[in-house]
């Protein structure tokens, strides 16, 4: 009995197994099999707007003045007079009185000069008298020859001593004048070293002055970036008349008294050799009236003070500015057309300015142009189209608008 009951109760266990298992495979859901659907991605895109833009080189420099020059005495003596725009700082006019000299030594030269010329001018008359009365003997045969040769020798002497005495009395006439030290140029005092009572000596420098007609100021360009810009051949200049010549436009800015300024100037010559060292060529713009007195709206443009400036290149039609990472394979960008089928379209590049591209090619105007970065490019691949936040229309501007945005703009450090 016992061992009819374990033979049976395996076969049991097994065929409740059985059992399970036959109610599980029942009772299982069914697979449907369904085709693999095909995954389109999406990217950003910009639209194609074709414009004219106008090159433009950033660089920064140093105001300089056109003109510094030290104002020195060409006289010696004691100063007895100092004109209030005399001091750092002080502006002043060309032909304004700047310092006094004591003048009554020089007054008193003028009159012993004066005098020596009176004194010569009566020889040279009693000396010319002489050798007309002898040249009238001599041809009447009554004077000898040695006589009138005298006579010739004594009137070229009083001649010479007439021409000294004229050339010192203008000697003296000048000093007088230098006595009284004016203003060079229109300009401002940079710094002084003279005062009321002080002896200067004829060659010392009293004061360092500089010109404020205009200013000027040396800006560093990368050579590459001439090509950008469009300045005259310095081999066909006039030279007499080199200044005239109208050069780029410059717009300076900087910040003075916690506001932002803004100056325009012209480019007026290079220089006339590349930097060694940093293989920049330096371009000098110049602003005229930097110190202008009627317009209080507007600061100085003070010497020493550092601006940032931008070098109006020439204008280019039907530019379209795509981001530089919209780029590939350095001439080639990606375009969907009106089926979201994405296409390579080979472009001429213009400029290529940190993350800015200016391109040309044949995109017509609100052509879809991708700037997402796609690993794997298939030609005429579907895509789905999304409008880059940057490409809002209110962000647009027009290419009839006057300004140009800065962010369009074509620009370098």
């Amino acid at each position: 009995m016992n061992r009819t009951k374990i033979l049976w109760i395996p076969a049991l266990i097994t065929l409740l197994a059985l059992l399970g298992a036959f109610v599980i495979v029942a009772t299982a859901p069914s697979v449907e099999s369904r085709p693999e659907e095909r995954v389109i991605p999406t990217v950003r895109t910009i639209a194609a707007e074709p414009t004219t833009l106008r090159y433009r080189v950033r660089t920064q420099g140093t105001v300089e003045p056109r003109t510094e020059a030290d104002l020195i005495p060409e006289v010696s003596g004691r100063v007895v007079w100092i004109s209030p725009v005399l001091v750092a700082g002080g502006f002043f006019d060309e032909g304004e009185p700047l310092l006094r000299l004591e003048r009554r030594d020089f007054e008193l030269a003028v009159q012993r000069q004066r005098a020596q010329l009176r004194r010569a001018r009566g020889e040279y008359d009693h000396a010319a008298s002489e050798l007309e009365r002898r040249q009238g003997l001599s041809d009447a045969g009554v004077a000898s020859a040695s006589q009138l040769s005298d006579a010739r020798r004594a009137a070229a002497v009083a001649e010479a001593i007439l021409l000294d005495a004229k050339a010192a009395l203008e000697q003296a006439e000048r000093d007088l004048a230098r006595s009284e030290i004016k203003a060079p140029f229109d300009g401002r005092v940079r710094e002084e070293q003279v005062d009321v009572g002080q002896f200067v000596t004829r060659g010392s420098p009293i004061a360092r002055l500089y010109a404020t007609d205009y200013a000027e100021i040396r800006l560093p360009i990368p050579d590459e970036e001439l090509a950008y810009l469009d300045f005259p051949d310095p081999r066909r200049l006039d030279t007499a008349h080199a200044s005239d010549t109208p050069g780029p436009t410059v717009i300076l800015s900087a910040s003075f008294a916690g506001r932002r300024h803004e100056w325009t100037g012209r480019i007026v010559r290079t220089e006339g050799e590349i930097d060694m060292r940093s293989r920049m060529v330096n371009v000098v713009a110049r602003v005229d009236e930097p110190y202008r007195k009627n317009d209080v709206a507007r600061p100085p443009l003070a010497v020493g003070l550092f601006v940032e400036a931008e070098i109006l290149g020439p204008q280019v039609s039907d530019v379209i500015v795509v981001p530089r990472h919209a780029m590939r394979e350095d001439s080639k960008i990606l375009v969907v057309d009106a089926q979201d089928e994405l296409h390579t379209r080979s472009v001429e590049v213009l400029r290529i300015d940190r993350d800015e591209v200016l391109v040309k090619g044949p995109l017509p105007a609100g052509e879809r142009i991708c700037v997402s970065p796609v690993q794997v490019v298939v030609e005429g691949m579907a895509v789905h189209t999304v409008q880059d936040p940057s490409d809002a229309p209110a962000a647009s501007t027009s290419p009839a608008a006057p300004a140009v945005p800065a962010a369009a703009e074509p620009t370098r450090s």
